[in-house]
């Protein structure tokens, strides 16, 4: 009798990291979802970086360097800030707005759109004015003790704050009506990622 001794093939590659995604959001949900986090939304910068540069180049301006520090400014953002917010969010969420009460996919909706929004919109332009305002190029870390720190916040918040919540309310709202009501509520900070990839590129520009 012969026997095959030919190993068994394995699944594919994007397979098994799915697998292994699955296995570490369910042992440790709120650290994957900051690191996923983190790492899609330093891609975002770099995405606006990369933008950035092909336009300037088109228009036969200098092209600055990449600013590596820039990206793992919003890195450390996305880690810290929108892995374990965003998780807990939608947690509290299904909490308060389980799927069998009355006008449920309305009423999650507007808690994102109104309260959630605005109130994240804002937590982005304070921590990213405290890692970035006075800063050297490359630098990572400055903090924002001082008036020019403050009158810097200011400037941005009045110039972009309120174009960008009204291109958040645009942009979001179909994919966020999506994400809260037909999206599984481990995998809604993942969805929100990859359009995030996106809307920080978005972002980092606008506030420039």
């Amino acid at each position: 009798m012969l026997v095959d001794l030919r190993p068994a093939r394995t699944a594919a590659l994007h397979v098994r990291v799915l697998q292994q995604y699955l296995l570490l959001l369910k042992k440790y949900p709120v650290l994957t979802k900051s690191v996923t986090s983190g790492v899609l939304t330093a891609l975002g910068n770099l995405l606006s970086q990369t933008l950035e540069a092909r336009r300037k180049a088109s228009n036969g301006s200098v092209v600055s360097q990449m600013d590596p520090a820039g990206a793992a400014r919003y890195a450390l953002y996305g880690l810290l800030v929108t892995g374990p917010l965003s998780h807990h969010f939608y947690q509290l969420m299904e909490a308060w707005l389980p799927p069998a009460e009355p006008l449920c996919a309305l009423k999650r909706l507007l808690l994102d759109r109104l309260l959630f929004a605005p109130g994240f919109l804002l937590v982005f332009y304070l921590v990213m004015n405290v890692l970035e305002v006075g800063r050297p190029r490359g630098q990572l870390i400055v903090s924002m003790g001082d008036g020019n720190g403050r009158r810097d916040l200011e400037k941005k918040m009045r110039g972009s704050y309120w174009t960008a919540l009204k291109m958040n309310w645009k942009v979001w709202t179909p994919f966020q009506f999506i994400n809260i009501n037909f999206v599984p509520v481990q995998f809604r900070v993942l969805f929100a990622n990859m359009v995030a990839l996106f809307w920080y590129a978005y972002l980092a520009s606008v506030r420039r």
